[in-house]
């Protein structure tokens, strides 16, 4: 499963609520991720987490270096 072609791709929560941006940042991550992290030894925690649950951390922890959640709780990118 996962690995994301495009964003059309990505799942809703993700389209729905990242403007196009950060839905790049957020695929790209993700991809890196599940390539880097397939094995389990390579991950933190070892088999405790799925790939794809890594992925997922690490995509949300990137797109979280250049947006944050506003007070109407809509993603906008960072200033500076």
């Amino acid at each position: 499963m996962p690995y994301y072609n495009s964003l059309k791709d990505l799942p809703e929560r993700v389209r729905n609520n990242l403007p196009e941006h950060a839905q790049h940042i957020f695929m790209e991550a993700f991809n890196n991720a599940w390539e880097q992290y397939k094995e389990p030894e390579k991950r933190r925690g070892g088999q405790k987490q799925s790939s794809e649950e890594v992925a997922f951390k690490v995509a949300w922890a990137a797109v979280e270096k250049e947006y944050k959640k506003d007070e109407s709780g809509k993603w906008v990118k960072m200033q500076g």
